[in-house]
């Protein structure tokens, strides 16, 4: 998984087949003892705290950035 920084957008890959990914911007890192969570600012308004599994998370290329 790649580096996700405090700033960084990311993607996170649905559970469900043809639903569009959820996107977001990284508002804190938290290291905790058992792993890596993030809090998010979702693109539909809503935060939360999320713990990624494997291959869910993606950093958006800033590029790629909708700001």
């Amino acid at each position: 998984m790649a580096s996700v920084r405090k700033g960084d957008r990311i993607s996170i890959d649905s559970s469900k087949v043809g639903e569009s990914p959820r996107q977001g911007k990284v508002l804190e890192v938290i290291e905790h003892e058992y792993g890596t969570s993030y809090r998010v600012l979702w693109d539909d308004g809503h935060e939360s705290t999320f713990r990624p599994t494997a291959g869910t998370l993606h950093v958006v290329p800033k590029s790629q950035a909708a700001t």
